[in-house]
């Protein structure tokens, strides 16, 4: 028969074989978070734990920006939905985030796409995420002359055309919009504004797969190694009674402070875009002079509300499958849309997998 004492031995050993089997446990996930985890990647899990410990301090730069950039890039992510996810009120685990990631993708990991971004992170060098670009057409010597001498060039045919005309297609249906009917074009499920946050439809993916799009961004960085964003569609459509531009007008969405490095953007035209028709539009070559002209601005003058006053702004036309690049220091917007149909557009930015960049935000 158990006595009291022997009962209360025996219930002292199941608590501390159950806290024993749990602390186990947490070592053991905690041992696989660091071994990568379900994704097989550990800096997946240095990312997540530096992310929770800087709440409190949004906005600083952990001198790790870009690889942190390239880990987003190479798992299909965008940078606000992350951010949203790994908030500072739920703080998310380590498993939930996988999950949330796996999730996101649709529950597709490809290993090959998996093991290029481990290595690429690891320091190790890789090529292109479509492979070899040798025989790839590329952008010819004048283009590439006349990019150093104005800060934007346009890749024509960028993309495959039933690649490009799917994402149109795309972008219209998930405003709940048609091409045909004016009336939709302004149904603002968004908001007044331009930007349709669209971001992995299987044709957006394949735009930026593209392998001659890839070689254009790789000639102009000077290496291989890249990683395309996970940017938004866009969808600018004539001014009216009732819808006036919202912008964006001129800016920068980089920081202006010294020492100034390289970058590029880009943007794909899905339909053609003549020069009244929201184009994209910069002010070219001024990237060469900003160094001259912020020092002719008056003591405590705001760069970005002089630059507002700045002549120069042209628009930059194109066809269907267009895509222009722009140096990251050249100021640049949309523009109003005096036409008689929406300009349709799909963002696109590649990256190395690192890169120098100015800490300070001016």
């Amino acid at each position: 028969m158990q006595t009291p004492e022997t009962a209360a031995t025996q219930e002292s050993g199941d608590k501390e074989n159950a806290f024993m089997s749990a602390t186990a446990a947490v070592q053991s996930a905690e041992q696989s978070a660091e071994q990568g985890g379900r994704l097989g990647l550990p800096y997946l899990f240095r990312y997540w734990q530096r992310v929770n410990a800087s709440y409190g301090r949004q906005g600083e730069d952990t001198g790790y920006w870009d690889l942190d950039s390239t880990l987003r890039a190479g798992l299909n992510l965008n940078v606000l939905e992350t951010a949203r996810f790994l908030n500072p009120h739920d703080r998310p685990s380590f498993e939930a985030f996988e999950d949330w990631i796996v999730a996101t993708n649709g529950g597709v990991r490809d290993e090959a796409e998996l093991a290029r971004l481990g290595a690429a992170l690891a320091g190790e060098p890789v090529g292109s995420a479509v492979g070899s670009l040798d025989g790839v057409e590329g952008l010819t010597p004048q283009e590439l002359a006349f990019w150093d001498e104005h800060g934007y060039v346009i890749v024509r045919n960028a993309v495959d055309r039933a690649d490009r005309d799917v994402a149109a297609a795309a972008i219209y249906q998930f405003l709940e919009a048609s091409p045909a009917n004016p009336d939709s074009w302004y149904g603002r499920k968004f908001g007044v504004s331009i930007w349709v946050p669209l971001l992995r439809h299987p044709a957006f993916l394949a735009n930026r797969r593209s392998p001659r799009l890839i070689k254009a961004f790789a000639q102009l960085w000077g290496r291989e190694d890249l990683w395309a964003t996970v940017d938004q569609g866009g969808l600018n459509p004539p001014e009216r009674d009732d819808w006036t531009f919202p912008g964006p007008h001129v800016h920068w969405d980089v920081t202006i402070a010294p020492p100034h490095r390289f970058g590029v953007q880009g943007i794909l035209y899905l339909t053609d875009t003549p020069a009244d028709q929201g184009a994209f539009s910069c002010i070219p070559g001024f990237h060469r002079r900003l160094d001259d002209w912020l020092r002719t601005l008056p003591a405590g003058a705001d760069p970005r509300e002089a630059l507002k006053r700045e002549p120069g702004f042209v628009p930059i036309e194109g066809i269907a499958g267009d895509l222009v690049i722009w140096h990251h220091l050249l100021p640049h917007g949309s523009s109003p849309n005096r036409g008689r149909l929406p300009r349709v557009a799909q963002y696109v930015s590649l990256r190395p997998t690192r890169w120098e960049y100015t800490k300070e935000w001016v």
